[in-house]
């Protein structure tokens, strides 16, 4: 592995591991990147492997066309960066916000930066982080030298499950339902239980529900295959959620559950289903239901995410699963989009 300093060699070479068409991984070598100002140099150290990538590579990603390099969770250090205002100097480890936006658009010119309407993420719309050296504008970029590696890299998704919960404007002593507990849902569910919230988890598998209460502080657990909606309601004494998240991207769960609703309550979309929704509009309209999704998160969303785990008030060691070798990643990903998996979270490593 090529051992880069301050100032990159370009004619260098560098590892990046590509998806060239649905089921198909390779790993190649390229010169890496420049340096430009406005840019940072980063040396990739962490990838998280989430959802995106998992359903990039079994071909049934929305927004999504190949060959593309993926990976948008990621810890990375500065190898080279000019002047910037968040303080930033080379050997610091930063956080990523992969959302790369215009800052012209309405929403971003409304703080709204996330849905962005010319959003490009990194990793998705625009060549991701595995590769060993990435380049991205320093305003992306959140020092987080307090925060190690492995916290770096999930910092991303449960932003996105923080961002959820400020759509919702949750506060102490709710109820919440979130249905669905692989990696978005449990951040969801964690960082709900920060906020003071009272959490009922909603999964098919038993493994995973046994797994949100014993490790990640939901409140009551209720498998879906099991009469959910009676369940819900014998623990609130039939007054049901305030509010309901959607992690599943399931038509049929999405569909249902409003029914995990109070009148007068909230329901996010954080899940992302490819394709049309149909939902009763009486059954909706009498509980006035305020129906929002919920997409990408903002600054706001990352720097509480990071306030939390330098708190240490979110449960990594559970989170993280599985740490492997980078190159792990031609092989491991038939494994890890089985429905047979127990991962939550892998995490490959470039040290």
């Amino acid at each position: 592995m090529p051992i880069f300093v301050k100032a990159i060699d370009t004619t260098v070479t560098m590892k990046y591991i590509v998806c060239e068409e649905p089921d198909r991984f390779e790993l190649k070598t390229k010169e890496a990147p420049a340096f430009s100002e406005g840019n940072a140099l980063l040396k990739v150290k962490r990838v998280g492997i989430c959802g995106t990538d998992l359903h990039a590579f079994k071909g049934n990603q929305p927004f999504f066309s190949y060959p593309r390099i993926l990976g948008h969770e990621l810890a990375t250090e500065v190898v080279e960066v000019g002047e910037n205002h968040q303080g930033i100097s080379v050997g610091d480890r930063v956080v990523i916000m992969p959302y790369i936006n215009c800052q012209e658009c309405d929403a971003c010119k409304a703080g709204k930066s996330n849905c962005c309407e010319n959003i490009k993420v990194f990793g998705v719309h625009t060549d991701g982080g595995m590769q060993e050296v990435i380049s991205l504008p320093t305003r992306l970029l959140l020092k987080a030298n307090d925060l190690t590696f492995e916290e770096i890299a999930i910092v991303e998704p449960l932003a996105i499950g923080a961002h959820a919960l400020r759509r919702a404007d949750i506060k102490s002593r709710d109820v919440v339902v979130v249905m669905g507990c692989g990696p978005i849902g449990i951040g969801i569910i964690q960082l709900a239980k920060y906020l003071g919230a009272e959490v009922i988890a909603i999964d098919i598998n038993d493994h995973r529900l046994k797994m949100v209460k014993e490790q990640f502080g939901a409140d009551h657990i209720v498998n879906a295959l099991e009469d959910p909606v009676e369940k819900v309601k014998e623990i609130t004494n039939g007054r049901l959620a305030n509010s309901v998240f959607d992690a599943t991207g399931s038509k049929r769960a999405i569909e249902g559950g409003t029914d995990y609703m109070r009148h007068g309550g909230n329901y996010v979309l954080v899940g992302l289903f490819k394709g049309d929704l149909t939902f009763t509009h009486p059954k909706i309209h009498a509980k006035e239901t305020t129906l929002m999704c919920s997409r990408n998160a903002t600054l706001y969303d990352f720097e509480f995410v990071m306030k939390v785990l330098s708190e240490g008030e979110f449960n990594t060691e559970a989170y993280i699963t599985s740490k492997v070798p980078f190159e792990t990643i031609l092989t491991g990903f038939d494994a890890w989009t089985s429905p047979e998996s127990k991962e939550i979270k892998v995490v490959t490593t470039l040290d």
